[in-house]
């Protein structure tokens, strides 16, 4: 770059630098400022500086100078994001199993520049991805790209799904069959990432593990569905399926001890209503899809929670039970 080009971009180093190496406990002097830029094939004065400061001020940078001793010090105050801010996202894509551990390494680098280099090392501390239980599937923003373009143009998708064998090996399901459904939705749902669509074939709501989909397609044919979508209320759809395990919704009743209340409302939200039913019990009443998945959230609480009502329900999951004894049981 010439030495004019680099004087013109003077004031957009000056920020980069005070952005990299200034945070709210490192500073830096007016003529480490002088010494950076000149780094960068810069030569400035003091005063040129200054109106750049006041510039970048007007512009919306928080920059702070305080007087230590005989010299003025500056760096950046606030900022887009704060530095737990930015561990909070650190955290998120470590924990999101869809992300790759490639890309997480990747994203967690892109998040380090939000903060200055000082405060990185801080974030550098937290990265513990490589144990953690990732997709493989590098295709999967591709893909998340690929829905989110289908449902604005109103189109149907085409992909292929596979599951894990016994060999860990990627088997295509339905003999390799073509999946053709209409996006509405994508949710997150127990660490994972759900396509939620309308299956016309079969003439209902299904879900795909986002990150076991291959060779995602947008189709030039107008979704269907909306009748059933419009009418579902897509953030309490979501708590209604365990395990993204599709199905008829239905109200179930609940008896619970006192003390799973917290768990009710961790998994139904605060809206739901607890009757009390006596000084140690309370009942409830949710939209559910009984699935297997269900049954296994309700079995895991023990002893303080019953399937009350409907009747059928209660027959489901007593004839699961009696399924899982006779497979322990008769060993």
């Amino acid at each position: 770059m010439s030495k004019d080009s680099s004087q013109k971009l003077k004031i957009l180093y000056l920020m980069k630098i005070l952005y990299e190496q200034t945070d709210d406990n490192h500073s830096i002097t007016m003529p480490q400022i002088i010494s950076a830029l000149g780094a960068y094939g810069v030569n400035a004065e003091r005063k040129s500086i200054y109106n750049d400061i006041e510039r970048l001020r007007e512009y919306g940078l928080d920059i702070i100078g305080e007087k230590h001793g005989s010299t003025y010090r500056y760096h950046v105050g606030a900022r887009r994001f704060e530095l737990a801010e930015v561990k909070l996202l650190v955290d998120l894509v470590q924990a999101a199993k869809f992300i790759t551990t490639k890309k997480s390494n990747e994203l967690i680098k892109k998040l380090e520049e939000l903060t200055s280099r000082h405060e990185a090392t801080k974030l550098n501390r937290q990265v513990y991805v490589a144990e953690r239980v990732k997709t493989a599937n590098e295709k999967i923003y591709y893909n998340v790209d690929v829905i989110h373009t289908a449902i604005g143009a109103n189109c149907q998708i085409e992909f292929y799904y596979f599951q894990w064998n016994e060999n860990k090996e990627m088997v295509l399901r339905k003999n390799g069959a073509v999946y053709k459904v209409s996006p509405w939705a994508l949710s997150w749902a127990d660490e994972n990432y759900y396509l939620i669509a309308y299956d016309s074939e079969a003439g209902k709501i299904k879900h795909y593990r986002v990150d076991k989909m291959l060779e995602v397609k947008v189709v030039d044919e107008a979704r269907e569905g909306r009748d059933r979508f419009n009418e579902a209320d897509m953030a309490r759809y979501a708590t209604s399926v365990f395990g993204m395990y599709g199905g008829e919704e239905r109200n179930v009743r609940l008896e619970c001890d006192n003390s799973l209340a917290g768990v009710m409302i961790d998994r139904f939200g605060t809206d739901v209503f607890m009757h009390p039913m006596d000084e140690n019990h309370f009942s409830v009443s949710v939209n559910v899809v009984p699935s297997g998945q269900f049954f296994g959230w309700i079995f895991a609480l023990g002893e303080g929670v019953r399937i009350a009502a409907p009747e059928d329900v209660v027959e489901n999951a007593r004839e699961v039970i009696k399924r899982l004894a006779g497979q322990y049981l008769n060993n």
